[in-house]
């Protein structure tokens, strides 16, 4: 990871009284929700757009040609019209889908090599696709669509989002959203499945004071933190066993904290007027630490339903926020 760079105002949302962001987070390759956010940009006539994290998707399934017109999907035939439906209910729900014949099919259950061929396939492909949706989507309205990778997305993400003239990668880089500087950072504390952006505590504040420390105005900045900050009403997610299953006590799932400690240390260390986070779906909330507001719009995307919140800012304050759900 290498120093975060500013970008000049000319490359950003230009310095305004009041700036109207709409957040999201979580999405996981759901392409219908993806498309609500888009479409509430335009309801709610926001100054920025911005993405927290995690777009990849988590599952793939291959979907077999057998030949004949007929697909095999989890043990089921479709014909091409059934085939239809349930790539739109893939669409829907972010499950990844690979179109194989039996040999390839075979390849796959015999190499996990090829499994994961096709599914950094099926990412960088939807990446691609929303990337078009964007472009189509926004061409009369354009509104800057800041985009950051959580810990379940790999880096090579970022190559998509580089290249494309619609998405603008916010890691690594100090923006200006109207008066205001955003700090973004995708990696998370450990979590108990290993995904592929983390890092232990100590190392996420070493890393992030010294960007902290570069921006001009810290009280009046935005800290877009994948991992909300540990103690909070964002980051309640249910206590997990040696097995990786919720704990349940008298019928109810036990529930704990497993945010960042080094976030919540830089919040309450630096006063920031706003973080934006996600990573834990179940913990839609907002909070404060000392005078900053902090906010997960959490994430229903396996339903197809977005998760947002829309923020209005002015120079020294926060003076609204409503979540948005649809």
């Amino acid at each position: 990871m290498g120093l975060f760079k500013r970008k000049s105002n000319n490359e950003s949302v230009g310095k305004k009284e009041i700036t109207k962001v709409l957040f999201t987070s979580d999405v996981h390759g759901s392409e219908i929700a993806f498309r609500k956010f888009l479409n509430a940009a335009k309801m709610y006539k926001v100054d920025a757009l911005v993405i927290g994290g995690d777009l990849a998707g988590k599952t793939l399934v291959p979907i077999v040609d057998v030949g004949e017109g007929k697909y095999e999907i989890q043990g089921e035939q479709v014909g091409k019209e059934g085939l239809s439906t349930v790539i739109q209910e893939f669409k829907k729900s972010g499950t990844y889908y690979t179109i194989v014949d039996k040999k390839e099919y075979k390849e796959m259950l015999e190499d996990k090599r090829k499994v994961d061929e096709r599914f950094n396939e099926a990412i960088k492909n939807v990446l691609e696709d929303w990337v078009s949706i964007a472009k189509e989507k926004l061409k009369d309205n354009p509104i800057p669509l800041y985009v950051n990778l959580g810990n379940d997305d790999p880096m090579f993400m970022f190559d998509v989002v580089e290249s494309s003239e619609v998405m603008e990668k916010s890691e690594g880089t100090i923006l200006e959203l109207g008066s205001h500087e955003m700090v973004s950072f995708g990696y998370v504390n450990p979590t108990p499945w290993n995904t592929p952006r983390e890092m232990k505590e100590e190392e996420i504040y070493g890393y992030l004071k010294k960007e902290v420390e570069r921006l001009k105005e810290p009280s009046t900045a935005i800290f877009n933190f994948h991992a909300p900050p540990y103690g909070t009403n964002l980051d309640n997610a249910p206590l997990l066993s040696k097995d990786l299953k919720p704990v349940v006590k008298g019928g109810d799932v036990v529930m704990t904290h497993v945010g960042s400690t080094s976030i919540r240390k830089l919040i309450e260390e630096y006063s920031p007027m706003l973080g934006i986070h996600g990573h834990i779906h179940e913990s839609r909330a907002f909070d404060k630490i000392g005078k900053t507001v902090v906010i997960n719009p959490g994430s229903e995307y396996g339903e197809g339903i977005l998760h947002a919140t829309y923020i209005v800012l002015e120079r020294e304050k926060v003076k609204t926020h409503q979540f948005v759900l649809g």
